[in-house]
């Protein structure tokens, strides 16, 4: 496990012959996170089978152990004893999430609403991201900030004696926000009511429901949707299979796609519909992509992926598939850097407030490069090299596991060399990208700080 607080770790990808392989994904960062969450807060045991190892969802799984809950590792899978929905008990010290924006952000609407104080911590980059979007609906139904860092971590909150259902209409489109309102409606009495206008990632819906919560989901003509969630149930401990993560298959997906010669199958890799937009936009680049082996499990689609070199062709990524992709943008961003022509990227905003300003690094990352781009306050564009990318720039990660990986990938296929200043963070999501890269013949090389 990589520290953040370690001396960085300088690598460089080199330009590669054709990728070729099969690789299996790390397990989905947001399902893993789920799992946790709610076999914690069930009763009787969750055993996760394909639960994601990186520092991210570990984080989480200490916060609720300290929580209560008994979770340990046997063998390939982990064991979960929860305490019941209204049963977590104060904790004596902040719950440190490190680097987990999604696991610290559920945890505040999993854990704010009881009646004691409880303190949210992290590492540099999430103390520097806001909350205020989590903070601001978790008021509404009573609860207490007591301490903050101008909207920042590290926070403090206490739950109100008696706190009330509430209607919330997310004001952006976050599975995130909708995920903290809803799991604080968990102990709350009555319904608690999400209304959003943009189908965001649905995990929390789909696997509340296999616990056993009483979620209704109802979609108006206009694709408004309006989520409400029963307080007080009854959850019982599951059986949870993991699948791949689509955004981390979003890497080798691209590098296939660009590096000449490659024929690369990705596997295991979920489909949720609220999760494709990367695929979906490849493919109406040109992508030579191939869906295979679909099937259903836990209730979420899953398939292999098989991607072969491909002359792309740049696009305009329709603004409303933002929230199916968000974080996708910056490995998109390098597939355009290698298409004929121009790929215009528009109302991804949202970029701005991941572990960090994504939308502006990756800017940075593309022109140190050679890339031409614009960047905007809400979008990017990006011309095209047809092939070429003339590479050799070193990229400032900012701490961003996405960053890190991204221009690792575009190092694979570019005429010199592409290095970042930092590679220990792609621990967080992707613990394996450096040996499952290499396995597929990618090369990368470590340099001194």
């Amino acid at each position: 496990m990589s520290d953040h607080s370690s001396s960085p770790t300088p690598l460089a990808a080199m330009r590669s012959s054709g990728l070729k392989g099969s690789i299996a994904m790390p397990g989905d960062k947001s399902i893993s996170h789920r799992a946790l969450m709610f076999g914690a807060m069930a009763l009787g045991e969750t055993v996760v089978s394909g639960l994601l190892e990186g520092e991210d969802v570990l984080a989480t799984g200490r916060a609720m152990t300290q929580l209560g809950a008994k979770i340990e590792k046997r063998g390939e899978h982990w064991h979960i004893n929860g305490v019941g929905v209204g049963g977590f008990l104060e904790p004596d010290a902040p719950l440190d999430f490190g680097n987990a924006g999604t696991g610290v952000r559920l945890a505040m609407g999993l854990v704010g609403t009881y009646d004691f104080v409880s303190r949210y911590t992290g590492d540099a980059s999430l103390c520097s991201r806001p909350m205020g979007r989590v903070l601001n609906p978790l008021k509404s139904i009573g609860v207490e900030v007591l301490e903050h860092n101008d909207g920042k971590l590290p926070i403090a909150l206490r739950g109100p004696s008696m706190p009330v259902p509430i209607t919330y209409h997310t004001p952006v489109a976050s599975a995130q926000v909708k995920s903290c309102i809803m799991l604080a409606g968990l102990i709350i009495p009555g319904i608690t009511t999400v209304i959003e206008d943009v189908f965001t990632r649905d995990h929390t819906e789909k696997m509340l429901t296999g616990f056993g919560a009483n979620v209704q989901v109802k979609t108006a003509a206009n694709g408004q949707r309006t989520i409400e969630v029963e307080g007080l149930p009854d959850l019982r401990g599951q059986e949870v299979q993991v699948p791949g993560d689509p955004s981390s298959a979003a890497f080798p997906m691209v590098a296939a796609l660009i590096v000449p010669g490659s024929d690369v199958t990705i596997e295991n890799v979920l489909m949720n519909p609220t999760r494709t937009g990367l695929l979906i936009t490849l493919q109406e680049m040109g992508a030579d992509i191939e869906v295979l082996n679909e099937r259903v499990s836990g209730g979420e689609d899953i398939a292999d992926i098989r991607v072969k070199y491909s002359d792309l062709k740049g696009v305009t990524v329709p603004a409303e598939r933002a929230a199916s992709m968000i974080d996708e943008y910056p490995v998109l961003a390098v597939a355009a850097a290698f298409a004929e022509g121009a790929t215009h990227m528009p109302g991804i905003d949202e970029l701005r407030v991941k572990e960090s300003d994504r939308l502006s690094a990756v800017a940075d990352g593309l022109k140190a490069n050679g890339v031409e781009c614009i960047e905007g306050e809400d979008f990017l564009t990006v011309e095209g090299g047809s092939g070429k990318v003339a590479g050799g720039g070193r990229v400032k990660t900012h701490l961003d596991h996405r960053i890190a990986m991204c221009f690792l990938v575009m190092g694979m296929a570019s005429q010199k060399d592409v290095s970042i200043d930092d590679s220990n963070m792609i621990a967080t999501s992707f613990p394996t990208f450096t040996p499952e890269m290499t396995r597929l013949g990618a090369q990368f090389t470590r340099l001194n700080s």
